[in-house]
């Protein structure tokens, strides 16, 4: 009778245990927290705008996923100092495009570097996160000219801080599309900070116009700065729709002559030979 007692309370004491372990493990993966991956790069558009491209993802059950709709706060980093510039929030894709609307006013530290960082305070399922963004503050001077009949886009690359053009630099030129740009040249900036790129025939444009981008992309000191161009060098585009004429694939109110005397000789056809028939038997019936 002991031993049974004895076994009955040991039994009830793993039991217990049991739970509040199972317990304790489930709202331990519940409150667990992921952490969120912050990605922020600086892209300048010369005559245009300023701003950092945001990617917010996590890494759960070990596939890359999105974080969304997350408020990320924008700051400078300035003489130990932490400055609030603005605020954004992740879309459903998970990023964000902060525009830097006065960036005038922005203060590069004694290196001349411009020091930003996108923060993350964290919320229920996220721990807080942020990153840091360092670039310097970069310019283009970039025109088009005619040699030997041949089109060429030149392009000169200015460190604005320090006044002076930076050498072996990498750049892309490319025509702008719907859809995605068209790469038709790339170079490396020579001592004068300079590149030269043959622009070659035959690329169509509207009314002839080539809207023409120098691009530096993804520096490590810069950035991307993208310098944009309008050229008169392009293929004029010839317009060869038929949309507008009467055809068989044009819309409703362009439909064939042919075919809707066709299509109403039918109908008058069938629709006298009904009223024949009803004569006639409205004929017989008085008949």
């Amino acid at each position: 009778m002991k031993n049974f007692k004895l076994t009955y309370f040991i039994s009830l004491f793993v039991g217990i245990l049991i739970i509040v372990v199972c317990g304790s493990h489930d709202l331990n993966a519940q409150t667990k927290k992921n952490k969120a991956r912050v990605n922020a790069d600086y892209v300048k558009v010369i005559d245009g705008e300023s701003y950092l491209n945001i990617k917010a993802s996590a890494r759960i059950d070990r596939q890359t996923v999105a974080v969304s709709h997350i408020d990320l706060t924008v700051l400078q980093e300035l003489d130990d100092e932490e400055i609030e510039i603005g605020k954004t929030t992740t879309n459903a894709s998970g990023t964000a495009k902060f525009i830097i609307k006065d960036f005038q006013d922005l203060k590069p530290d004694s290196l001349g570097v411009y020091n930003l960082t996108v923060s993350f305070a964290g919320n229920d399922s996220f721990k807080r996160s942020s990153r840091d963004v360092s670039f310097r503050n970069a310019d283009f001077d970039v025109n088009w000219v005619v040699k030997d009949s041949i089109n060429y886009v030149q392009a000169k690359l200015i460190d604005t801080q320090l006044d002076s053009v930076v050498s072996e630099m990498p750049l892309v030129v490319r025509v702008d599309r719907l859809f995605r740009p068209l790469k038709i040249g790339e170079a490396t900036t020579d001592e004068n900070g300079e590149i030269e790129v043959a622009v070659e025939d035959g690329i169509p444009g509207i009314e002839g116009n080539l809207d023409l981008e120098v691009v530096l992309n993804e520096s490590d000191d810069y950035g991307t700065v993208i310098a944009k161009l309008t050229a008169p060098i392009g293929t004029v585009i010839v317009d060869e729709s038929t949309f507008d004429q009467r055809t068989m694939w044009s819309p409703r109110g362009k439909t064939p002559i042919f075919l809707l005397a066709l299509t109403y000789s039918f109908v008058f056809i069938v629709w006298g030979i009904f009223l024949y028939l009803f004569f006639n038997l409205v004929r017989i019936i008085k008949s």
